[in-house]
């Protein structure tokens, strides 16, 4: 077994010895002297620990901001880390994001401060904090890089005035020496997976081969609680940072070149299940705007950086915000044990409440999704908050007309029974039906008969219901041309 993680701090190489699997990579900063990086909420939410990740791709370095809080330090090997203490150039020089911050007079007890910064950074350096694609910021672009950055002394307006003053990006000494920093990167790259065992007896894996994956998962078919698969860690580092959890064996994912992809093929959008939220997103929000508008609301850049689609499926929530959407598009889920596959309707995926169809020994290899566009399709979330918030419904609808007689009706929601569903009363009242207000009231009073949604912090059973029927109203409306009229008349 290797029994180092090695990976560029700024640009020195770091090399530590089997350290704890589930050590963050925020706790070893601190611990070694980096305490520019906080800690706020340890769960991902306030930004204060965030700090930038760098890739090579393409002879140069990518960068992306994630939350050090809930990030294993084992899945830095092979990258590179940049945080607050590695803006500072020769002589004192400041960085463009640094100086902004202090011409826009945007911080005060600075305790968020170096969080922000990190943020502008992966802006400044990107462009588009959603990954569609490099290119100047916009203000949207610019209001989505710092959604996940909380600060309660600013009021934001001056943290904002420094996110414009860098958003359109530039040259910096990162720039100038990206080809020595994935020079760098690609001496330290392995060519097998990382694979140590800490004095503690745990052990880290990450494997480079869908094969060398399934191996492993067959060595230890007794996954939760005894072996961890881990994608991008923003749901598993909670069960370490709150729950103080900890598990003999981790997996990561991140590593197998085969769950990473995201292609078309064969009339079906497949995603690897280690695909994360940021590379899905251009191939989605092409193909259904409103569902790539939806995923800009899942968390935060940061975690939308890290977190994966393939992830939120087998984490099983009832209450993950890409399932309504992927089940009413008629997305399948095709699962792997030692390389034999089979298929499932992703319905069909989901047993109980955080229970799935997963076999001992068996992973999530990837989701697919059919190109053939339904006639209509929408999906909805609702939730307290616009951003960074869990939903307290959410919906997936997609019709197929005929005529103007609806031919197929797949609808879906999250939050309104203990697993994503399907709402098979409804659909049955609406198929056969002219697509009209008629048929919508008899799909929603359906509902009824479809979910019993509970009580609990985020909504009453009430309110769920009263707002799934409504949802189903608002499709109406949107899909018949008067959801405009409606909406003028909501602002007039």
């Amino acid at each position: 077994m290797t029994d180092s993680v090695r990976f560029l701090l700024g640009d020195r190489i770091e090399t530590v010895a089997a350290p704890d699997p589930t050590t963050t990579v925020l706790q070893w900063l601190r611990r070694n002297g980096r305490i520019g990086t906080k800690e706020g909420c340890a769960e991902g939410d306030c930004g204060a620990c965030t700090v930038v990740l760098g890739e090579p791709s393409d002879g140069t370095v990518r960068y992306r901001a994630v939350n050090a809080c809930i990030l294993f330090l084992p899945m830095l090997d092979g990258r590179q880390l940049l945080t607050v203490e590695d803006l500072e150039g020769p002589g004192g020089v400041l960085h463009p994001v640094q100086q902004a911050m202090i011409d826009a007079h945007a911080s005060q007890c600075g305790f968020c401060t170096p969080g922000f910064a990190m943020s502008l950074f992966a802006l400044f350096h990107d462009g588009v904090a959603g990954g569609a694609a490099s290119g100047p910021a916009d203000e949207e672009a610019i209001q989505d890089a710092l959604a996940g950055n909380l600060c309660r002394c600013t009021g934001y307006r001056p943290i904002l005035d420094a996110a414009r003053r860098v958003a359109g990006g530039g040259t910096d000494r990162f720039t100038a020496h990206a080809g020595d920093a994935a020079a760098c990167l690609a001496a330290i790259g392995r060519d097998r997976g990382l694979s140590y065992r800490a004095p503690d007896g745990r052990s880290w894996h990450a494997p480079r081969s869908l094969a060398e994956l399934a191996r492993l998962a067959a060595a230890h078919p007794d996954a939760w609680p005894d072996a961890w698969l881990v994608a991008g860690a923003t749901d598993v580092g909670l069960w370490v940072t709150k729950q103080h959890r900890r598990a003999d064996t981790l997996i990561w994912l991140g590593e197998v070149g085969e769950l990473r992809g995201v292609t078309e093929r064969d009339g079906w959008l497949e995603i690897g299940a280690a695909a994360t939220y940021r590379q899905a997103f251009p191939a989605i929000a092409a193909r259904w705007p409103g569902f790539g508008a939806l995923l800009g609301r899942l968390g935060s850049t940061q975690i939308r950086n890290s977190g994966t689609i393939g992830g939120n499926v087998a984490n099983a929530s009832p209450i993950g915000d890409s399932m309504p959407a992927l089940i009413a598009l008629g997305a399948r889920v095709v699962l792997n044990a030692g390389g034999a596959a089979r298929e499932l309707a992703l319905e069909d995926f989901f047993l109980g409440y955080r229970k799935t169809a997963l076999a001992a020994g068996e992973i999530l290899e990837r989701v697919r999704v059919p190109l053939a566009e339904p006639t209509h399709f929408a999906t909805y979330k609702v939730s307290k908050r616009r951003d960074q918030d869990i939903s307290a419904v959410a919906a997936g609808f997609a019709l197929r007309l005929d005529g103007g007689i609806v031919a197929e009706a797949r609808l879906a929601f999250g939050g309104m029974a203990a697993v994503p569903a399907r709402a098979p009363h409804a659909e049955r009242a609406l198929v056969g039906q002219p697509w009209t207000a008629d048929a919508a009231r008899a799909a929603m009073a359906a509902l009824d008969r479809d979910f019993q949604p509970l009580s609990d912090m985020r909504a009453s059973a009430g309110y769920r219901m009263l707002v799934a029927r409504n949802l189903l109203m608002r499709f109406l409306l949107e899909t018949t041309g008067r959801g405009e009229s409606l909406e003028a008349l909501a602002h007039a």
